[in-house]
């Protein structure tokens, strides 16, 4: 038979799906799986976004502007113009989705052997996307007792050599919920000018902030516009995950012609999906508001069942809907798998994300795991008493020094 591509055999599997083959023999057995291994809220999508499909009156379902519909783009323009940013159409592409976003920006900054620098924990697909560009991903190691902070700058600069070419990072923090500050991001911009480096910012969950914290976008950098990507989406913001509407956006116009170029290759994004999302961008800042107080609810109710659980920790939490929790367990992957496995209460179990996916560093997140609140409280409150349940009896307990360090 002939070989396949090594770079294929390299990409890691999905730490965020790959229990999924224990979630469905577990529902098979009738145990109701309450997953929060998944980014996938239960927040109705707006019913603007329904209304425009079914008022679309089409006759073709036609391949739109490889760069995306104008009307749609009109509107991501607004939408970043309330927030205090200029941007021109052609600063402005549609993407099936951040994903793909986040994979033509690798195409267009990356040769083979290229590095980027992230700090870690970081969302797993990270990895895929830089082994799929024969490229590298460089962490820089953030910790729980710091809350996930953003990293020193002695600690980037450690990290660079003649092969870096980008920092990126996730603002509000997806596996984390960390919201980095202004003064951090003005940490990051310092090293991007000193050692001409782009920064990359996925700022998917940026209006998921919370506590009276505000986010700062990377646009927002004065002084090295032409370093700064942004990669956004609606699947989070507009609880539209099935949409695959992304966009990537920068104000460098030779970036953007390279990214134009794969969009052209790969034709069009979805239709249906832009026409939908060209009006929820519309939604007045009250959408966000009740959305964020919804999820800054789920956060509490998740903060403090976890502090009340003997030997797990959990970081204080001021954005997106995740939570990087140090559990009291031997391995987190066979923990998490054992839950599933093994393990119901009341008929219930618990599907979480196991952490060592998120870190590139071997042996980091052995006992960590990522935790979505992306279930309503009474939904959210069940799988607590699941997960508090299943620590009690889990037959891989250990006793947890992070914890008795921090007076848990």
């Amino acid at each position: 038979m002939p070989e396949f591509s090594q770079r294929a055999r390299s990409l890691p599997a999905s730490p965020i799906r790959k229990l999924v083959p224990f979630a469905d023999a577990a529902k098979q057995r009738g145990v109701r799986v309450f997953h929060l291994n998944i980014g996938q809220p239960d927040i109705a999508t707006p019913p603007e976004f329904w209304a425009a499909i079914r008022n679309a009156e089409l006759e073709v379902l036609a391949y739109s502007p490889s760069a995306g519909i104008d009307s749609l783009r009109e509107e991501i323009q607004s939408y970043y113009a309330r927030l205090g940013h200029d941007l021109q159409e052609q600063q402005v592409l549609v993407t099936t989705g951040a994903s793909e976003a986040l994979s033509f920006v690798f195409t267009a900054l990356m040769n083979p052997g290229d590095e980027v620098i992230v700090p870690e924990p970081f969302y797993a697909n990270y990895m895929s996307f830089t082994l799929g560009k024969d490229a590298k991903v460089v962490p820089v190691t953030s910790s729980l007792e710091n809350n996930f902070g953003l990293p020193h700058v002695e600690d980037f600069e450690k990290k660079i050599t003649p092969h870096t070419k980008a920092i990126l990072i996730c603002n509000p923090g997806n596996p984390t919920g960390v919201l980095y500050p202004r003064e951090a991001l003005l940490r990051l911009q310092e090293i991007a000018q000193k050692h001409d480096l782009f920064i990359i910012a996925d700022e998917v969950y940026r209006e998921f902030a919370y506590d009276g914290n505000q986010h700062t976008s990377c646009l927002s950098l004065q002084g090295c516009e032409q370093n700064v990507i942004v990669v956004d989406s609606i699947s989070k913001r507009f609880s539209a995950c099935g949409a695959r509407i992304g966009c990537v956006i920068s104000r460098n116009d030779e970036l953007m012609s390279l990214v134009l170029k794969q969009a052209q290759a790969r034709l069009s994004p979805p239709t249906l999906g832009q026409i939908g999302a060209a009006e929820v961008y519309k939604l007045p800042s009250s959408y966000y508001a009740e959305v964020a107080t919804e999820y800054a609810s789920r956060r509490d109710l998740l903060k403090a069942a976890l502090d009340r659980m003997e030997g797990v920790v959990c970081p204080e939490i001021n954005g997106a809907f995740y939570a990087m929790v140090h559990l009291p367990v031997d391995d987190a992957e066979k923990f998490c798998q054992w839950i599933l496995e093994d393990f119901d209460h009341q008929g219930s179990t618990v599907m979480m994300a196991p952490g060592g996916g998120f870190y590139a560093t071997p042996g980091l997140g052995q006992h960590e795991v990522r935790i979505a609140y992306v279930l309503n409280r009474e939904d959210l409150s069940a799988a607590m008493d699941c997960l508090a349940m299943a620590l009690q009896v889990y037959p891989g307990r250990i006793a947890n020094p992070l914890a008795e360090s921090q007076g848990v």
